[in-house]
């Protein structure tokens, strides 16, 4: 409801009213109250003053006209972007390109690398691009399937953490659903999160791949607040199959996540498909449908 709603609805209650002829208008002043109340609130909401795209939803019309596709994003209310991939161009090449549609770059995905020693060139590229946060975004059969593999994952993550914070980057990691797996008595996810540094790895929930998991975002941001920085937005169809769908075509309350995550230190919100038929049809969806939240 937006103020000049509530400012409607306050009109007819009071119209109704005195129609029916409530005894000196007693109950009045206290709808009126009411329904300023309501439409104050409404005002107050605070709307999403940017938002995001994570670059892998686009990456075949990346593949075949990045200025194009660029354009395409910004013209769908697009703000800031998250990489995943330069597509062979170098960092002043994409900052012009970015600057030109007034988008920025705070996020990056990037693999783990095969050496703690090779984070160095890829958060120097990340500065160069403007980059803040610099996320994990997926990892192989290395780190999976045992309680020890998991273990393993997270002390990399933690050493790859402090060497972000060195260099004066944010560090997360991004989930998909096989975290969420049972291993030996407990999941990838609770290993992850509890054995890795919660001030120096952060998490950027995949509410999509959460979900399918069977698992509730709210009760994961409840339990570690201030440690969810970012999160992909992509909606679910209903259960069992939970088909990925564009953002207001599913099941997921995006604007609950999103006010909740917001009240402790969620900091990014990447409108993401993994497998859209039409990329930009997808994303121009998606940024209709997060423009009303």
């Amino acid at each position: 409801m937006n103020e000049h709603e509530g400012k409607s609805l306050a009109r007819r209650d009071v119209l109704r009213l005195m129609a029916a002829g409530v005894a000196g208008g007693a109950l009045l002043p206290h709808i009126a109250q009411a329904a300023s109340f309501s439409a104050g609130h409404a005002a107050m909401t605070p709307r999403l003053e940017r938002m995001g795209l994570q670059l892998y939803t686009v990456r075949s019309a990346l593949a075949k006209d990045i200025e194009g596709t660029i354009a395409a994003i910004a013209k769908a209310g697009i703000t800031e972007l998250e990489f995943f991939n330069p597509f062979g161009k170098d960092t002043a090449w994409w900052n012009a390109l970015l600057k030109q549609h007034g988008l920025t770059a705070p996020s990056s995905h990037e693999a783990l690398p095969k050496t703690d020693a090779e984070w160095d060139p890829i958060f120097h590229r990340a500065h160069e691009m403007g980059h803040k946060l610099i996320v994990v975004p997926y990892v192989g059969d290395e780190y999976r399937g045992s309680k020890a593999n998991w273990q393993r994952l997270a002390e990399r993550l933690n050493t790859g953490a402090q060497k972000a914070k060195a260099a004066g980057l944010q560090f997360a990691y991004h989930n998909h659903d096989f975290e969420f797996a049972p291993v030996d008595g407990t999941t990838g996810y609770e290993i992850l999160t509890t054995q890795t540094d919660a001030n120096a790895v952060k998490l950027e929930l995949d509410l999509y791949w959460t979900v399918k998991a069977g698992q509730d975002p709210l009760a994961l941001m409840k339990r570690w607040p201030n440690r969810i920085v970012a999160v992909h937005v992509k909606d679910a169809g209903p259960a069992p199959e939970r088909k990925m769908l564009e953002v207001g075509a599913g099941t997921l309350d995006f604007k609950t996540i999103i006010a909740t995550g917001r009240k402790q230190g969620l900091q990014h919100w990447f409108i993401e498909h993994d497998n859209p038929t039409d990329p930009i049809a997808s994303i121009t969806a998606s940024a209709a449908a997060m423009k009303k939240l």
